[in-house]
């Protein structure tokens, strides 16, 4: 009677966590020996590109596997991902420069900027890549922002260096760097000729733009500051288009007021579809159809 209960009990439980695994990630895969497995490190994993990722893998039919981390220890999970045989490895906040040390090689994409958000590893032999900048590139091109707008870009870290460069290169000149460390912020601004300011300025004095960006944690998902707008309302009012570099929540609080405010927005759930996809096509070599990609970023963020 015990043995029948106990197998009745681990049924049930087998068949809810089923149930709950593909409620929350699709379908559960069968691990085997032959998957491939792509990874992602952050210090705040998101689901964002566990869901994208293995929808598509479902989609297409390939028999790999995509799995979020959180590293202790930045060398050794890049040492893992070389002895491991892990094909591919996504960088998100804060590990997007520190890895550049722990590479074989810079792709010019990552090398221009300095920053790192994917690595391909090929028999052992480590890439680097950077797709924010495609991404960030072609949100200003869809939403066809002029170039003569003035910009506030808040941040000075890797997705920053992004940013700014993808500006400097569609042709915008008014931009100001807004970081409070002036060891990161002052070189990113001088190397790109924008301007620096360590706090933001007073509305009367330059701290308004026709588009603000921001490249911080504030209004992320986890953090201390999840529920603060990282830009005053005064901004975002006299703003034309808000960017919030920001993936989780898609509806950030400043993304929430931009919105109230009929501004035009450029999310970071956004940003994460389109680096997403490239990273897909830099792992797998496979270039997905758009229908299959809509697919996917429905799923990503229907959490």
């Amino acid at each position: 009677m015990r043995l029948a209960a106990a197998a009745d009990a681990a049924a049930a439980w087998r068949n809810s966590a089923v149930r709950a695994a593909e409620a929350f990630n699709g379908p559960v895969p069968i691990l085997n020996k032959d998957m491939t497995l792509c990874i992602s490190l952050s210090a705040r994993p998101s689901n964002n590109g566990t869901r994208f990722h293995n929808h598509l893998y479902e989609q297409l039919g390939l028999n790999w596997i995509y799995k979020a981390f959180a590293p202790t220890d930045l060398a050794q999970a890049i040492a893992g991902v070389r002895g491991l045989g892990i094909r591919g490895c996504a960088v998100s906040m804060p590990y997007k420069e520190d890895v550049i040390a722990l590479v074989d090689a810079m792709d010019p994409s990552a090398r221009a900027i300095d920053s790192v958000n994917t690595i391909v590893n090929d028999g052992g032999r480590l890439t680097a890549y950077n797709t924010d900048y495609t991404a960030i590139e072609q949100l200003l091109q869809r939403n066809a922002v002029p170039a003569g707008y003035s910009v506030l870009l808040k941040g000075s870290g890797g997705m920053a260096k992004a940013t700014a460069a993808a500006l400097r290169d569609a042709g915008f000149t008014d931009v100001t760097i807004v970081a409070r460390n002036e060891a990161t912020g002052k070189p990113l601004a001088d190397l790109y000729g924008f301007k620096w300011s360590a706090e933001l300025p007073a509305p009367d004095a330059g701290g308004t733009a026709d588009m603000i960006i921001n490249v911080t944690p504030v209004g992320m998902a986890g953090g201390p500051d999840v529920d603060s707008l990282s830009f005053p309302p005064e901004a975002v009012d006299a703003a034309k288009v808000v960017f919030d570099v920001v993936a989780l929540p898609a509806e950030t609080p400043l993304i929430k007021a931009a919105r109230a405010a009929g501004k035009t927005v450029i999310t970071g759930a956004e940003v994460a579809t389109i680096q997403a996809l490239e990273q897909f096509v830099l792992y797998t070599g496979v270039r997905p159809t758009d229908e299959q990609v809509r697919a996917a970023e429905d799923f990503m963020r229907a959490q």
